[in-house]
């Protein structure tokens, strides 16, 4: 009778440690993803994303780099190739949803002077304007 409560302890351990773990390695790989964004390098976006299994549309949300969404660290970090190749990946519903200050990436790309990026050629082409 004694060990179940140890054993069920044991359990509770075991589980946190696993999520301390996994958060851990998605911390991890959000920066190697961020890291690539920057770099502008469209491969090792690319291969980052298969070897972790994971689709830039199930991501985009969750994935924050220096504050910013993936395609406006993009812009900033003039990366116009990886923020094409992102652009190119997501719906056209993420496209089109508010970001943190309520605005789309393409009213916040005219606002912030990005109008004539190749990034908002590919976003205006996705979204067929």
């Amino acid at each position: 009778m004694r060990l179940f409560p140890v054993a069920l302890a044991l359990v509770a351990v075991s589980a946190s440690m696993g999520v301390v773990t996994s958060a851990k390695a998605d911390d991890s790989i959000a920066a190697n993803i961020c890291a690539e964004v920057q770099a502008n390098n469209t491969m090792r976006l690319r291969d980052q994303l298969k070897e972790h299994r994971l689709k830039l549309r199930n991501i985009y949300t969750d994935i924050a780099c220096n504050g910013e969404s993936l395609l406006r660290f993009a812009y900033h970090s003039n990366a116009n190739d990886t923020g094409e190749y992102v652009a190119k990946r997501l719906l056209t519903g993420q496209l089109q949803a508010a970001e943190s200050d309520g605005k789309t990436i393409a009213q916040w790309a005219d606002a912030n002077g990005f109008s004539g990026s190749p990034i908002t050629a590919a976003i205006k082409d996705r979204l067929g304007n």
